[in-house]
C-alpha cells in the first residue's frame, strides 16, 4: 500500500462520523498545490548533481500552510502529498490556526559532505521561494534535515525578500529559533503516554516501553519518559535491537549516544538483538519513533504491545490498523502522538512575528497546555461516540477544516 492511499483510508473511516458533502469530501482529499522541481548543485569534486525536490501544499483554511523538509533517498511525491495531507490534520486535531504542507528531496543526506548539503538546499530555495513565507507556508524540520538546515533556508529565502525569520521554524536558537524545539515531539511523545496510561488505569513503574527509533523523537521521547519511571526494556536504530527486561540506562544510552554521533552501535551493557525484535518486544506500551509503515498485515500477529503511541508518521497500515482494533490494543495515531514539533514550531512563529523571545518554562507549559486539551477533546470523543482514537483524531480535525471551509465562502 501506498502512503497517500493509506492516509486516504484513515480519511474515509473518519467521515463516516462527520456528515459532509461529496464535493466537500472531494475537496479535502485534494491537495492545494503540488510542486515536483529540479535541485542541481556542484559537489565538492567539481562535478554536478542532480535530485528532485518536492513541496506540496494540502489547504490553507485555517490558515498558512506548515510542514517539515525531508531529505531521504526514498522521498516521493506519494509520500509528500500523505505528509502533507496528514499535516492539515494535525494542525487542526491541537487548533493551531494552520493547513497542512511537507516537501523533500529525494537524497540519502549521509553521502553528501556539509558544504554539499548547504548548496543543495540553497538551490532547493532558489526553486520555491515564491511559494513559501510566513503568510504563506512555513517549513520546518524533518527526517535527514535539522537547526542548520533550515537556517540556510532562512538566509537564502531572505535574499529575495528580505529579513523576516518567521518564513522557517526550527532554527537554531542565535537565529530567532524557539527554545525547546528540538525536544518538543519527543516530549510531546512522552506527555501523551502519559495521560494515555493515566486514562486506561496503568502506573508508570508497570508500563514497560519499547522505542523504535533513537533518533531525535526517541531518545527525547525516552529521556521524558525515563524520568517519569517508566521502564524502557528495549530501543532501536539501525544498528539494532538493545535490550534489558529490567530497563535501560537511558541516561548511559545518551551519553553512549552523544558519543557515537547518534548512533547506538557499541553499546554493550544491554543484551543486542536484530533490528525488527523491536516490534515483538514483550512490553505494554509500544511507540514507532522511525519510519512509516513498519507495522503491516504481515507483522502485525507478533505485536505483544497493549498500547501503540505513533510517535514515526504513518507506522501502521490500515490493515494492521484494523486488526489492532479487533485485538482491543490502543492506538494513539500520529496526528496527535507527535504534534508537539509542529505546536512549538507555531511558538517560534508566533515569537518571530512579534519580535519577542520566550522562556522555556513558557514553551514548555504551552505545550504541554495545548497538547493536554487536544488529548482530552479526543478521548472524550472517542468515549461519546464509540469508536477508535484515530477515527475520533481525525474526526476532529476533519470537523474544523471542513467548518473553516464554509466559512470561508468557498462551500
Amino acid at each position: 500500500m501506498h502512503a497517500f492511499e493509506a492516509t486516504q483510508t484513515y480519511f474515509n473511516r473518519a467521515t463516516e462520523h462527520v456528515e459532509m458533502s461529496d464535493s466537500m469530501r472531494e475537496s479535502l482529499q485534494m491537495s492545494k498545490r503540488e510542486l515536483q522541481v529540479q535541485v542541481s548543485f556542484h559537489k565538492d569534486d567539481g562535478s554536478v548533481m542532480n535530485c528532485v525536490g518536492y513541496r506540496v501544499q494540502h489547504n490553507n483554511s485555517r490558515g498558512p500552510m506548515k510542514g517539515g523538509l525531508r531529505y531521504h533517498h526514498e522521498v516521493n511525491l506519494d509520500e509528500v502529498r500523505a505528509l502533507a495531507s496528514l499535516m492539515t490534520w494535525k494542525t487542526a486535531v491541537v487548533d493551531l490556526p494552520y493547513g497542512g504542507a511537507k516537501g523533500g528531496i529525494g537524497v540519502n543526506p549521509k553521502t553528501l559532505s556539509p558544504s554539499e548539503l548547504e548548496r543543495m538546499t540553497r538551490a532547493f530555495v532558489d526553486q520555491i521561494h515564491d511559494v513559501i513565507g510566513p503568510d504563506t507556508d512555513i517549513p520546518a524540520p524533518d527526517m535527514g534535515t535539522d537547526h542548520r538546515t533550515m537556517a540556510w533556508i532562512r538566509n537564502q529565502w531572505e535574499k529575495y525578500h528580505g529579513f523576516n525569520p518567521a518564513v522557517i521554524t526550527g532554527k537554531p536558537v542565535e537565529e530567532y529559533g524557539a527554545k525547546g524545539r528540538e525536544e518538543a515531539t519527543g516530549r510531546g511523545v512522552g506527555l501523551l503516554t502519559f495521560k494515555l496510561l493515566k486514562r486506561k488505569g496503568r502506573r508508570p513503574h508497570e508500563s514497560r516501553v519499547a522505542i523504535q527509533g533513537f533518533g531525535n523523537v526517541g531518545s527525547h521521547a525516552a529521556k521524558f519518559l525515563h524520568e517519569a519511571e517508566f521502564p524502557i526494556v528495549a530501543v532501536s536504530d539501525v544498528s539494532g535491537t538493545y535490550y534489558d527486561p529490567r530497563g535501560l540506562d537511558i541516561p548511559q544510552l545518551l551519553r553512549h549516544t552523544l558519543m557515537h554521533k547518534g548512533s547506538l552501535e557499541g553499546f554493550k551493557e544491554c543484551e543486542r538483538l536484530p533490528g525488527e525484535a523491536l516490534l515483538q518486544t514483550d512490553c505494554e506500551v509500544l511507540i514507532p519513533a522511525a519510519l512509516g509503515g513498519v507495522i503491516t498485515g504481515e507483522n502485525v500477529d507478533q505485536i505483544q504491545a497493549r498500547i501503540i503511541i505513533e510517535a514515526a508518521n504513518g507506522p501502521i497500515w490500515p490493515d494492521a490498523d484494523e486488526q489492532l482494533n479487533e485485538r482491543g490494543v490502543v492506538v494513539l495515531p500520529d496526528i496527535l502522538a507527535n504534534a508537539g514539533g509542529v505546536t512549538v514550531s507555531y511558538f517560534e512563529w508566533v515569537q518571530n512575528r512579534q519580535h519577542y523571545r520566550w522562556s522555556l518554562d513558557r514553551v514548555r507549559q504551552e505545550l504541554d497546555r495545548t497538547l493536554s486539551e487536544a488529548f482530552e477533546n479526543v478521548w472524550h470523543t472517542a468515549q461519546d461516540k464509540g469508536i477508535s482514537l484515530r477515527e475520533a483524531a481525525f474526526g476532529v480535525g476533519i470537523q474544523r477544516v471542513k467548518r473553516a471551509t464554509e466559512l470561508s465562502g468557498s462551500f
